[in-house]
Parts: C-alpha cells; structure tokens; sequence
C-alpha cells in the first residue's frame, strides 16, 4: 500500500513538472502573437515604417539579425549549459531580458526604424536562446515514447496562452491602442514564466575553478562538429530541419504583414484570423503530438509538411482575383469574386493552424530521441543553431522577392521551396522506432 501510494506521488510529481514546464509555453507565446506575428509586425510597416513597401525589408533584415546572432551563441550556450547544468539561470537571463526590451517597445513610434528594430531584435535574442534551455528540459520530464505528446501539450499550451493574450488586448485593439499591448505582453510573460523559475530544479555540478565557462563551451562546441561523423541521423535531420523550419519561420513572421498589406485586414480583422489561427493549432499541436507517438515522429512531420506546401499554394491561388479558380469559387458558393480572397485566407489560417505547432512540437520530440543523453543541451544549442539560422534565409528571401516584385503573393509562393526541400532530405533519416527494432535485433 505503501508502494503504491509512493507511485502517485511520483506520478502527482511528474505531472506538476510537466505542466510547470508547459506554463512557461503558456507565458512565451504572448511575446511571440503580439510582437513576432502579429501586433509589433504589423505596427512597424504600418506606423514606424508608414505603410511603405521597404518596411518588409526592413522587418526582414531586423529578424534576420537577431537571428543570425541568436544561431551563433546558441551551441556555446547549450555546451556551457551542459557543463555547468545551469539551464535555469541561463533561461532566466534571456527571460529577463526579453520581458524588458519587449516592454519597451510602447516608446517607439512613427519613424524610429533604427530603436524599433534595435529593441525588437534584442528581445527575440532573449526569446529565441532561452528556448535553447526550456526545450533541453523536455528529455527529463518523462520518457521518450512520450516525447511527442509533451511536447505537443507544451505547443497547445503555448497557444491557449495566445488565445488568453489576444483576450486581454482586444479592447485596446478596438480602440486603435496597438503600442499600449506591447507592455501588455511582456508582463503576461512575466507573471506565467515565474512557476518554472521557483518549482523546477536544475542540478548544478563541480567544476574545476581554473576553466572557465567560455572555454568549456568553445572546447565541447569544437569536439562535437568534429565528431558529427558519428550522429549521421541526427546530422540529415538537422540539415533537413534547417529548410522545412525556414518556411515555418518566415510564413509566421510576415502573415500578418500579408494578410494587413495584399489583403487589407483590419486589426479587428487579424485579431479574429489569428485566433482562428491558434484554435486550430491547439487541436493541432496535441492531435499530432499523439499521432507521432503512435506513429512515428518522422511520418508525422513529412505528412505536416505536405499540408504547409498544399497552404501556400492555396493562399498564392485563391489571394488573386482574376483566376479561374477563385471565379470557381465564387459560384459554388454564390460568392461574389471581391469577397473570395479575404475569406479564403481563414481557410488558409485554418490549414496552416493545424501543422504550425504540430511540425515544430514534433521536430522537437524527434530531437529529443535521436539526442545523446549526455549531451542535451549542447545539441539542442544546435538544433537552435539550424533553426535560427535557417530563418535567417527564409525571411530575407520574402523581404526581398516582395521588394523586387512588389507583390506579396510571389513572395509568399517562393517560400515553398523550402518545404520541398526538408520534405526530400526528411526521407533519408531514420526512424527512431526502426534505429531501435535493428538494436535489439543485432
């Protein structure tokens, strides 16, 4: 009796841990619907930027860098995380750091390119490397063949909080107050970040007064890429995660420029398509993250990816009034022609809801199986490393397409190609599934 009463306290515990570490989700994705996709994006072209064609441009360059930079310190901070098992500390810096620089956006209005893009950048650092750390705690809330559903809950959560964060800003989006939600976020993101930093613990270990973190983390970063050789799966998974995250990244970064720009949303209008957006990702999130342990997270991902590629082809078709197949459209439905792009685009909000979370959920439960134990962080600075820096490609490409050809629809097609070419290079990786039948096996 004992024992079992023992087991549900294990049991009680470990679920704390994995909602605690969910909340944190919960917390984050304020900061990434009101300045990533949504609100920031769309009030930097529109007012900092005064509505003009450069300001994606500029909006591209601004991600770009923050990324780039992001991508460079990540396997240094994950290999130091590693040493030190200091991966709280390190997620309470940039936490930090991100809530401050995102607060201080209300001080930016029409033409301050130069703070605009300066703070936005500072505060996606901190967003995107604490990331490195919060997703290196998923190995030890539970046990691999639950990766893909934990880490599903952790998206779904992250987009209730969404959800929760367009709740509170829609009054102030309704009376035109956009800069007053950027302060607005920033202590959403305080007050739910703050159970993970007192109720998870993080172990620390000894280390030898003489070395000192720099050195350690260039030395283990050094030792890894020279030893990549020996995780050759987890090496084309990464290139593969490099191209298909490209295009995840840049269609959430320029959306709801696009929808605000080529299709002329009102802030009332974008408020409702992106909580369509993050209702279906809820269902999404958690749906796949079930399916990829049922499976397979490697199935699951390739079948994501086809649904990105069917979406952007059907927001490049249906955003162009004179085609055949808006005409089409429009009388199946006895619709008039006008109307037929800015309702599809729900359509197309709904499609792209429900593989958002799920492709990135799953990517990171695949990371976390094909991870070394050993070396968790440090991998996971890398896998950071491929993410980040593949969104440093993904959105300079759409900024300049749409630059050069003034049109948004081309921008957002050429995108594409990226899924295409993580949906070939995904084929050659192995499932873990079929990596430990062959074990057992031998």
């Amino acid at each position: 009796m004992k024992k079992h009463s023992q087991k549900e306290q294990t049991e009680k515990h470990n679920k704390f841990k994995i909602f605690v570490w969910t909340l944190f989700d919960f917390a984050n994705t304020s900061y990434s619907i009101v300045v990533v996709t949504f609100l920031f994006a769309v009030y930097f072209k529109d007012t900092v930027c005064s509505g003009e064609p450069i300001g994606d441009l500029y909006w591209s360059i601004g991600v770009s860098s923050a990324m780039i930079i992001t991508a460079l310190i990540s396997p240094l901070l994950g290999a130091i995380a590693d040493y030190s098992a200091g991966k709280k500390r390190f997620l309470l810096f940039f936490t930090i750091l991100c809530i401050a620089a995102t607060a201080s956006l209300y001080f930016v209005g029409e033409g301050t390119i130069f703070w605009a893009l300066l703070l936005f950048i500072i505060s996606n650092i901190g967003f995107e490397a604490g990331l490195v750390f919060y997703d290196a705690f998923l190995p030890e809330l539970t046990h691999p063949k639950n990766f893909g559903r934990v880490s599903g809950y952790g998206y779904a959560m992250g987009y209730i909080g969404s959800l929760c964060t367009l709740a509170i800003a829609f009054p102030f989006i309704q009376n035109d107050l956009i800069k007053e939600t950027f302060p607005i976020a920033a202590f959403f993101f305080l007050v739910f970040s703050i159970p993970l930093f007192i109720f998870m613990k993080d172990s620390r270990k000894p280390r030898e007064e003489d070395i000192s973190y720099l050195a350690v983390g260039f030395k283990r970063v050094f030792f890894t890429i020279t030893h990549l050789k020996y995780y050759k799966n987890l090496a084309i998974f990464l290139l593969a995660f490099f191209f298909y995250i490209e295009g995840v990244n840049t269609v959430i970064y320029f959306s709801g420029n696009y929808a605000q720009t080529t299709l002329g949303f009102s802030f009332t209008e974008l408020t409702i398509f992106f909580i369509v957006v993050q209702t279906t990702a809820i269902l999404g999130s958690v749906g796949f993250g079930i399916f990829a342990d049922s499976f397979g997270q490697k199935k699951s991902i390739m079948v994501s990816l086809l649904i990105w590629i069917v979406t952007l082809f059907f927001a490049y078709v249906t955003s162009d009034k004179d085609n055949s197949f808006v005409a089409l459209i429009a009388d199946s439905f006895n619709l008039s022609i006008e109307s037929i792009p800015r309702l599809s685009f729900y359509a197309v909000g709904l499609l792209a809801g429900t593989v958002m979370g799920a492709t990135q959920s799953i990517s990171r439960s695949l990371m976390s199986k094909l991870t070394p134990e050993e070396k968790k962080t440090e991998f996971f600075g890398f896998y950071s490393f491929f993410g980040k820096s593949s969104a440093i490609l993904g959105p300079l490409v759409f900024g300049i397409v749409s630059y050069l050809t003034s049109s948004q629809r081309i921008a957002i097609l050429s995108i594409s190609i990226f899924f295409v070419i993580g949906l070939i290079i995904l084929g050659f990786v192995k499932d873990p599934k079929i990596i430990v039948k062959n074990e057992i096996l031998s």
